[in-house]
């Protein structure tokens, strides 16, 4: 059901912060809000921040935040929002997902910042809908999800669903909606207070360019880095490499060497193993799953190289973010 109330009335969200959630992106999202009412002179938005068992909610800053009200205490909020962070699986069984299902059907439109996506993803919330989590998630977030319609964007709003890429996107969005619902003129009044040049639309990049990224600007090489990234799974060979790029081989190495430091093959070995890494912290993907959808030929492979250059094995990895999970559960409150 999705319920739009009127400009004149007084609109709710409800931030339902997870352990470990983004400050910045809590914070961009409320602002705003804040924001609105003063320039307006009137309530034209009230928010609650809830927590599961009502009791503080430790972000990822360590910074905790005092709830309005618990979990099942929250009654239908025009919009019911997760903001999630760090460590998104350890609530793969957070009662928030019936809270979610239950909210949804009494007419809250229903959203999520950052990896809060998973919590809607998992409530099956998202089938039918575009949507979009943090782009250190997406390669994740797309294997464990294969069956939804996922964007890269800076965020989206299809219809009673909202999900955004976290950071100060949440800005962004939270403008977007306040541009729909108030006007253009006062979204803008309000980017201005937090000294916000542009409102980005939801089809801005998450990422800096890679220009930006890498500091460099030869064309040549950004179009060489540009395909790495892109065949991550099924790696292209240097020669391949070099004639999508009209270079020849040498003149590849030669690029690498100058303004990476390091030779083709070996950048594009430390990509793979980037999102290996970023695979083993963030799914339950099998070592050699992740392996395969890494580009590497099997999983013995694969560890050796994971070894050599992080110096500990997949599996130590994967142990070390479960270790993680279940200290940061037991210190909190």
């Amino acid at each position: 059901m999705d319920v739009k109330p009127s400009a004149e009335s007084q609109q709710t969200f409800a931030f339902f912060l997870l352990p470990g959630f983004s400050m910045l992106a809590f914070s961009c999202a409320v602002e705003p809000l804040r924001v609105a009412n003063r320039l307006t002179g009137r309530t034209c938005y009230d928010w609650q921040i809830v927590t599961e068992d009502g009791g503080p909610a430790p972000a990822s800053d360590r910074l905790r935040m005092l709830p309005d009200c618990a979990l099942d205490a929250c009654q239908s909020p025009d919009y019911f929002i997760v903001v999630g962070g760090m460590d998104i699986h350890r609530f793969r069984e957070s009662p928030a997902i019936s809270a979610l299902r239950r909210l949804e059907r009494s007419g809250s439109r229903v959203g999520a910042l950052s990896t809060g996506s998973y919590l809607l993803a998992w409530a099956g919330l998202l089938k039918g809908y575009r949507c979009t989590v943090h782009w250190e998630n997406l390669d994740a977030f797309r294997e464990d999800f294969p069956e939804l319609d996922i964007t890269g964007e800076l965020f989206e709003v299809d219809r009673g669903r909202l999900t955004c890429s976290g950071g100060t996107a949440s800005l962004d969005m939270m403008l977007s909606l306040i541009g729909e619902r108030l006007g253009r003129d006062l979204a803008t009044r309000v980017a201005e207070q937090f000294i916000h040049e542009r409102i980005r639309e939801t089809h801005d990049h998450q990422r800096m360019s890679l220009q930006g990224r890498l500091g460099i600007s030869h064309p040549k090489l950004l179009q060489v880095v540009e395909l790495m990234e892109t065949n991550l799974e099924e790696p292209l060979s240097r020669a391949e490499l070099a004639r999508r790029a009209a270079l020849s081989n040498r003149q590849l190495e030669r690029l690498f060497r100058k303004y990476l430091a390091r030779t083709p093959t070996r950048y594009y070995l430390e990509l793979r193993l980037y999102r290996a890494r970023t695979l083993l912290k963030q799914t339950a993907m099998s070592i050699l799953n992740v392996a395969l959808a890494c580009g590497f030929v099997s999983a013995s492979h694969f560890s050796k190289c994971y070894r050599e250059f992080f110096n500990k094995m997949p599996r130590e990895e994967r142990q070390g973010r479960d270790q993680a999970a279940g200290a940061a559960e037991h210190s909190e409150p």
